[in-house]
């Protein structure tokens, strides 16, 4: 059984930074591309950055580049989302989502997801 769980959310003031981690267990973790998703209030849930399985390959949402960067730790089945120069319009609940094919570059239909992690920027 897939098992993703996000953590390392909070409140932080705009300008500021946080790690975000994405522990996946019941698979060979490293077979699979890893992505954050994130949902604001009142809005659906959107695409923020993707890692393909290889590590070598990464995809973000304009609204995120060149602040954000997602990484992956084979040896620990983790996966991060630095995130730098935060604005309170990243405020939402961020999600961790593990591809549900093996040797992919994208988050391929009904991945698995986490439970999510609340992240609050305060102007």
């Amino acid at each position: 059984q897939v098992q993703v769980v996000e953590s390392g959310g909070g409140l932080v003031q705009a300008g500021g930074s946080l790690r975000l981690s994405c522990a996946a267990s019941g698979r060979t973790f490293s077979r699979y591309a890893m992505g954050w998703y994130r949902q604001a209030p009142g809005k659906e849930r959107e695409f923020v950055a993707v890692l393909d399985w290889s590590g070598g390959s990464t995809s973000y949402a304009d609204f995120v580049k060149g602040r954000f960067t997602i990484s992956r730790d084979n040896a620990k089945n983790t996966v991060y989302l630095q995130m730098n120069s935060l604005k309170p319009e990243d405020t939402a609940v961020y999600y961790c989502a593990a591809a549900r094919r093996p040797w992919g570059v994208r988050i391929d239909e009904n991945p698995y997801w986490g439970q999510g992690t609340q992240v609050t920027v305060s102007s």
